[in-house]
């Protein structure tokens, strides 16, 4: 009887932490709770030196990469293709950054070198 018993409380028990976990699921180390990263491609003009890169994207927008950068240092000034997680300027939650110096983030999961040089309408003097 005492069996049965301990046996039915523990199924419950698992039933409501289950419960309680597709309730609330977890949002990982995203510190806002509300940014969300999307998976992309972005081509573009690569910038930058020291493991402080951006990527100046065929459409304008200036990306600033995070992640694993250190392979790019050979191909600043040329034209890639970088595939990672990208997240908006707005979603990012840091007050001790000004809205002038914020930029949308690429983290870079991997890149293809496209061209040595950028396509003239890039400008890899900024």
């Amino acid at each position: 009887m005492i069996k049965t018993l301990l046996l039915t409380l523990s199924l419950l028990a698992s039933a409501a932490w289950l419960s309680a976990q597709s309730q609330y699921p977890q949002t990982g180390s995203n510190q806002t709770g509300t940014a969300a990263s999307a998976q992309t491609t972005v081509r573009g003009c690569l910038q930058g030196s020291d493991g402080n890169y951006s990527l100046v994207a065929d459409n304008g927008t200036t990306y600033r990469l995070e992640g694993d950068t250190s392979k790019l240092s050979e191909h600043v000034g040329h034209e890639i293709k970088i595939t990672g997680s990208s997240m908006s300027a707005s979603a990012t939650n840091n007050p001790a950054s000004t809205s002038a110096t914020q930029q949308p983030t690429l983290t870079v999961e991997s890149f293809k070198h496209v061209a040595k040089t950028c396509p003239s309408g890039s400008n890899s003097n900024k």
